[in-house]
């Protein structure tokens, strides 16, 4: 008789808070285009938005979700699934794959866009190209495109500096962090 162990490791994920409309996008929030010449730059700003928004951003990306997934709900769930599995993937085979992982660390914009071209191919294939556009890999845009452009303030970045220091593991940290991104965080 075999015996299966399952270790479930106790992983303490807590969602940090959902920050004001007003600090998110309206009143007191500021944007300008990064100089491009700075990528290491721009990166620490996308990566730190990133966590101090990502609240924001997963109602944001669930409200677009919703909006598609009402019209077309089989496509959205086949997109959805087809991303999934293989972001699955692309993590199993960094861990398991040292030119991979070596990719991952030093080309995350590249790894992110492989991934997201993968699901495309696969979905138009598959069919529902519209649904994934508009469904998963338009909200993914705009997210970006917002923590790349929005300016912090000196109150989001002591915010950002204090949940850093208190270890809190958050659902953005560890996609950045499956992604190669955590020794960026909290910088």
């Amino acid at each position: 008789m075999f015996v299966f162990r399952l270790n479930i490791v106790k992983m303490d994920v807590q969602p940090p808070p959902i920050r004001t409309l007003n600090d998110f996008v309206l009143d007191s929030s500021r944007f300008a285009v990064r100089d491009i010449r700075h990528l290491e730059r721009w990166n620490n700003r996308i990566i730190n938005n990133l966590l101090y928004y990502q609240s924001n951003y997963f109602v944001s990306f669930l409200t677009f979700l919703g909006i598609v997934g009402f019209f077309w709900p089989f496509h959205l769930f086949l997109g959805a699934t087809v991303v999934t599995l293989i972001f699955m993937g692309f993590v199993w085979a960094a861990e398991n794959q040292a030119p991979i992982r070596q990719l991952r660390r030093n080309h995350p914009s590249l790894a992110l866009g492989a991934i997201l071209g993968a699901s495309f191919l696969f979905i138009t294939v598959l069919g529902g190209v519209s649904v994934f556009l508009f469904g998963i890999a338009f909200p993914i845009f705009l997210i970006l495109i917002h923590a790349s452009v929005r300016l912090r303030t000196l109150k989001n970045k002591l915010e950002n500096k204090l949940e850093n220091i208190g270890l809190k593991r958050t659902p953005m940290g560890l996609l950045l962090e499956s992604l190669g991104q955590e020794q960026e965080a909290g910088s």
